[in-house]
């Protein structure tokens, strides 16, 4: 059975310059330096976090700190999965100093939440490389389920497709009872 966990108070809202200058410098330690951005590619990168049709939002603490960040759409898809069934795909990445305290799954539980309220989503869905169980683990404890392993195109990098099948369930485990 599914413990429920009282979700952090977080604010999410369009990611502006200043939160998006401050991810791109963000440093994870190995393996997760994965995620870190391309130091030659900022200006690339900045254009991409601040387009609307990309979907970024900033995930704020209640003194308004950047805490995170999410995306939902097609850039959280990573080519070579199959993404032909509906449902909405989250991104996330937190930052470098809050990850491995044991807060990773009411970060996804509020990204997960956001989602579903604001898209009105009835399927979600998460890409995460392989490698990263912790990642994987997080999301397993909201109830999402492996459906796919893949291969990224043009890469060899490995990643797996997890999805939840319930979102009326899951919206009332994790949602309603706070």
């Amino acid at each position: 059975m599914r413990r429920y966990v009282k979700p952090l108070s977080l604010t999410f809202r369009q990611l502006e310059k200043e939160h998006a200058l401050a991810i791109l410098n963000w440093r994870y330690t190995s393996p997760y330096d994965y995620y870190n951005f391309d130091a030659d590619t900022v200006q690339e990168d900045l254009r991409y976090l601040l387009d609307v049709k990309n979907a970024f939002c900033a995930i704020l603490n209640l003194q308004g700190e950047l805490e995170g960040y999410c995306s939902f759409g097609s850039d959280a898809q990573v080519p070579g999965g199959d993404y032909s069934a509906e449902a909405l795909d989250i991104g996330m990445g937190i930052r470098p100093d809050l990850v491995g305290q044991g807060r990773g799954k009411q970060y996804a539980q509020a990204v997960a939440r956001y989602g579903v309220k604001q898209y009105r989503a009835q399927q979600l869905r998460v890409t995460i490389a392989e490698f990263n169980k912790r990642a994987q683990r997080v999301w397993e404890q909201l109830g999402f389920e492996q459906v796919e392993k893949f291969i990224k195109i043009g890469s060899g990098e490995k990643f797996v497709v997890m999805a939840c099948a319930s979102v009326d369930s899951w919206f009332y485990i994790y949602c309603c009872n706070d």
